[in-house]
């Protein structure tokens, strides 16, 4: 199983959610979220009481599937968030080594 993170510009959540959904994606988890990347070195090579870090604004949409989905669900991630300007955002994929239920006590795939 992984888990995939997409750090998108918050106004493309609604295009990602339609695509994922188009593919038959249904859970995921949103959570509002703030920060910087390369485009904010512009500072350096300031010391850091010398400027003030603006966030940017992102939205995290994270998704646990089975390794047979990952490559689709993220290539619907690059496709739907896509804007060609600085600050579209990334995508990580990491390996889930378990998924519980709380609910069923169901255990890897069937838990997800």
């Amino acid at each position: 199983m992984k888990k995939i993170e997409a750090y998108v510009q918050p106004f493309m959540l609604r295009k990602v959610e339609e695509a994922l959904r188009a593919i038959h994606i249904h859970g995921m988890t949103v959570i509002d979220a703030k920060g910087f990347g390369r485009e904010k070195d512009e500072s350096y090579p300031h010391h850091a009481v010398d400027y003030i870090v603006d966030f940017t604004p992102k939205t995290k949409v994270e998704i646990i599937c089975s390794d047979a989905n990952c490559d689709k669900i993220v290539e619907t991630f690059r496709k739907a968030a896509h804007t060609g300007r600085k600050g579209d955002g990334k995508i990580f994929v990491y390996d889930v080594l378990k998924v519980v239920s709380i609910l069923t006590g169901k255990q890897g795939e069937e838990a997800i």
